[in-house]
This record gives C-alpha cells, structure tokens and sequence, in this order.
C-alpha cells in the first residue's frame, strides 16, 4: 500500500519503531484508558497505545491523506481519526480521564502544551515527543540553561519528566536536531484558576528582559517604586534574576504585587 508523501511544511518526520515508543506508553499507562493521540501520521505510536490496551483512541491528525491511509491500514475499531489540527481542540471538553500522547510538530509543541496544561481535571497523565531543547526547558529548574516563562508554567500544573531520548535516524524523514519523550504527570495549579493568568503575566515579565536584574524587568511593567517594593516584601535581594527564582518565590512576588 503506498502511503502519503511526507510534507515539510506539517513538521512530518515519523517514527520507523514502535519499540522507540516504550517509555512513553509505559509512563502513559493507557490499558483500559480513554486517549487522545496528537498527529498520529503512520500510526507507529497508534499500534503501541492499542497493543497496550488503550481502552479508545481518538488520533487527531492535520493531514487528511495520512488519516485516510491510517483508517485503511488500521481497522481497530478501538480507533477513531479526525482531520483535525490539535490547536483548535477545546480540552475543556474532554471526557475525563483521557490521557493525552503525541509526537509533537516542533514548531507547535510548546503551544500545544500550554494549550493543554490547565486542564488538569480532565487530563491526568500525557507524554510526547518533542525536540530536545524543548524538552529541557519544560524540566529545567532555576539555574539551569534552558528555565524560563515555559518552565514555570510547567510547573505550575504538573511534574515532567525526561523519559528517553531519540537520535535523528529514528526518523522518516531524519530531523536536524535530537528529540525526547516527555512526560508529564498533571496536577492542580497553585493558585485559583481565575488568578493563574494573572500570575503567569507576572513570569513572563520577569522573563521578559533576561539579561536585567529581576528590579528592572519588573519595572518595566510595574515601575520602578512598585517593583522594589513588591521585592522587598516577598524577601528577595534587588539584584535578583529571574532565572533563579523557583515557583514558590515567583509566587511569593506575585502575591505581594497583589498586596
């Protein structure tokens, strides 16, 4: 049966073994599970979820071609494919639990993650594949090179995990950088929903101007008088940055803004 060309503009590069795929079906536990699976191209990880007993799976794929080509060569019935763009999925509506798996286009991953993270009622478990540095900077901690806005965000909704890595020539076609299968074990945010956008534009301030000390990035949004004092009050020196902050200080800082 021939299959669909792969198309560079879709970030395609597939999977050649589902073997690859272990250590996030293990952490994804799926046997009896409902999932939703993101970009599921040949179905190489598709195979895997059902061989471990996924309960349903609901493959979300942008190309029609290579949705049409899964259904004819996967008839599971355990199976259902939507030619659909993972960006445009309102997770508020999910049955719960679902889990959540994919290997992610690089240039949509992080937007796909962040779309998915505060929906943690109905969302227990995911894990994906996605490139590298990604993959770093979604458990980096203070200090580390690749922690950021994202990192936090991370944290503030679940506890990821590098589960694997995976070299170019695991894929059709070969991508230029390295990849990593995340996982991410959700739970609830810190704070009420209705405060995290709040807190989180509070973050992405202080990441905003990385090479300035967190005074002069906050200031920047707040001014001056009120970001020194904010800083004050949660404890933390003047000439603290922002990537040496964990969640708790962040917190801190955050609630002293609201003072």
């Amino acid at each position: 049966m021939r299959t669909p060309p792969l198309r560079k503009g879709l970030g395609q590069h597939h999977l050649v073994s589902g073997a690859l795929c272990r250590p996030l079906v293990g952490f994804l536990a799926p046997a009896g599970e409902r999932v939703v699976e993101i970009g599921p191209g040949g179905g190489v990880l598709t195979r895997e979820l059902l061989a471990a007993g996924a309960r349903r799976v609901l493959g979300l794929e942008l190309d029609p071609a290579w949705a049409f080509a899964l259904r004819r060569s996967l008839p599971d019935t355990r199976l259902a494919l939507a030619a659909a763009d993972a960006l445009d999925l309102d997770w508020s509506r999910l049955p719960a639990p679902t889990l959540v798996a994919g290997n992610l286009p690089y240039n949509v991953a992080t937007a796909i993650i962040e779309r998915l993270l505060p929906h943690d009622e109905r969302v227990p478990r995911a894990a994906f594949l996605v490139q590298k540095e990604v993959a770093e900077r979604i458990v980096a901690g203070p200090g580390d090179p690749g922690y950021g806005s994202f990192s936090v965000l991370v944290a503030c909704y679940a506890r990821a995990s590098v589960l694997g890595r995976v070299r170019p020539g695991s894929f059709r076609p070969p991508p230029k950088v390295e990849s990593a299968f995340v996982g991410l074990e959700h739970h609830p945010p810190p704070l009420p929903p209705a405060e995290m956008p709040a807190f989180l534009a509070t973050v992405r301030l202080a990441f905003g101007q990385r090479r300035k000390t967190l005074r002069n990035a906050l200031a920047a949004g707040w001014g001056r008088d009120e970001a020194e004092r904010a800083l004050a009050a949660a404890g933390l020196p003047p000439g603290a940055r922002a990537e040496e902050l964990g969640l708790a200080e962040f917190l801190a800082l955050h609630a002293e803004r609201r003072r």
